[in-house]
């Protein structure tokens, strides 16, 4: 009977297309991620499975935290401790499995229906499969494996972002560190000249001006040294989070001070050319253009119809006094197009194709544009840094030490003393500061080229930050 053949050909063919599903992959598409963080970062990343995976990330974190905490180190732990990011790993695999289900393909479906009356007994099987589904099932399969591996890239993409936003909290946090070292030694200076003021005022050997203005320097000093040690209990903790730490201190293992600047800033004179061909979030738009490219071709073939089902149907039938008949055909079943030809599917495709790669050109644009911002903030902070480390930190220290020596050959007054060694611990804040600057922009220039954070926003904040503090001191 016809059902029969047509029975036996959807489960022939069902089995060839199972031939050619997809499985999945070893790492659930972690190898991509690790790709980058490998050749990006020169770190490793894993997605926690199991209880074992958590034992050995978390030995691994034990170990990276019982030695002084480095960039680097401060990265690694948050790239394998951090919450956040397995929930984003999570996302590639719940994409994975999207991508092989995707890749079956439909299944028929068995209807049975059993109907008996007074005077007669009905049967009737069915086996209906949808033959438009099948006919476009190789193409949604290609089309799913595209979707995951833009899932792919934005796991790496988030790798980077959290990588990125580690390490500028760190930098934050150990200049927030070194300015309040600083701040406390210039207290310590201007609470020991208050003391002393305490006790010449009492034989007169200073005026209650001079008194005062000791008193109020000594005053000052506390108020900033108490902001500082805020913000840099702020940086600190900030820090914890991005690394996934639950209530450790990291005080004692942060550094007391920033890196030294590099003797010479890297020159990158291809950087605009590196982050046209390295940048992830680039990649990402350029897959989500290829599968809203094969969706639009998708939605272009079935315009017109929309749903196509075939299915075999076998039937047998009992009248009361009478034998069992036997029989069986088939029905076909589609959409008719009266109202809708799939004009508005197609403008609906075709409009989000041309959206993505307009999307695609304006990221284009606004990669090259902030790879050349970072990479002039890099420059400008470097110099700003270096100009503070060998020009104005000597010759503040210079000019302390003399106004010292004259003050203490009655040749000026104590309010010029004290003048001097305000202006020698600014500049000592403002050394630090425009270091963390440079090392907040060298960060900003490697994520520029690789992808990961507003970098616009970063690159700009360092520049805005340099120029305030060039123009305050």
């Amino acid at each position: 009977m016809f059902s029969h053949h047509l029975g036996r050909a959807l489960a022939i063919a069902s089995a060839v297309l199972l031939s050619a599903c997809k499985s999945f992959t070893p790492d659930g598409g972690m190898s991509s991620v690790a790709a980058v963080a490998g050749g990006g970062l020169s770190k490793s990343v894993v997605r926690i499975g199991s209880p074992a995976d958590a034992s050995l990330a978390q030995s691994e974190v034990a170990r990276l935290l019982r030695a002084p905490l480095s960039a680097d180190a401060a990265v690694q732990v948050a790239l394998i401790n951090n919450p956040g990011l397995q929930a984003a790993y999570n996302r590639l695999g719940v994409a994975e499995a999207v991508m092989v289900q995707a890749s079956r393909p439909p299944l028929p479906s068995f209807a049975f229906d059993w109907v008996k009356t007074s005077i007669e007994l009905d049967i009737e099987r069915q086996i209906v499969a949808s033959v438009l589904s099948l006919a476009t099932w190789p193409a949604r399969s290609r089309l799913a494996g595209i979707r995951f591996e833009r899932a792919e890239l934005v796991a790496a993409e988030e790798t980077l972002r959290l990588a990125a936003e580690t390490r500028r909290a760190y930098i934050r946090a150990v200049a927030a560190r070194q300015i309040a070292g600083a701040l406390g030694a210039a207290k310590a200076s201007a609470d020991a000249s208050a003391a002393l003021a305490d006790k010449l005022v009492q034989t007169g050997a200073i005026n209650k001006l001079d008194h005062a203005r000791r008193q109020v320097f000594a005053t000052e000093m506390d108020a900033q040294l108490s902001a500082a040690h805020l913000l840099a209990d702020s940086a600190r903790e900030r820090l914890t989070r991005l690394m996934g730490l639950w209530g450790t201190d990291l005080d004692g293992l942060l550094p007391n001070a920033l890196p030294k600047l590099p003797r010479l800033p890297r020159g990158l004179a291809a950087v605009e050319q590196q982050a046209m061909d390295r940048r992830v979030d680039l990649a990402v738009a350029r897959l989500e253009v290829e599968a809203l490219a094969r969706s639009f071709g998708l939605t272009r073939k079935t315009r017109l119809v929309n749903v196509l089902d075939a299915g075999g149907i076998s039937k047998t039938q009992e009248d009361k006094g009478e034998g069992s008949a036997d029989g069986g055909g088939f029905n076909i079943a589609f959409e008719v197009p009266l109202y809708d030809f799939g004009r508005a599917r197609v403008r609906e495709a075709e409009q989000r194709y041309f959206e993505a790669l307009n999307r695609l050109g304006q990221k284009a644009i606004d990669a090259r544009s902030e790879a050349r911002e970072a990479f002039g903030a890099y420059q400008a902070s470097y110099r700003i840094a270096a100009q503070y480390q060998n020009e104005v930190l000597p010759l503040r220290e210079t000019i302390s030490t003399e106004t010292e020596l004259q003050f203490n050959a009655m040749q000026v007054d104590a309010f010029v003393l004290l003048e001097a060694a305000r202006a020698k611990a600014q500049a000592k804040v403002a050394s630090i500061e425009a270091k963390r600057n440079f090392w907040l922009a060298s960060a900003v220039l490697g994520a520029a080229v690789l992808g990961g954070g507003d970098l616009g926003q970063e690159a700009g904040a360092v520049v805005a930050a340099d120029t305030s503090a060039t123009a305050v001191r």
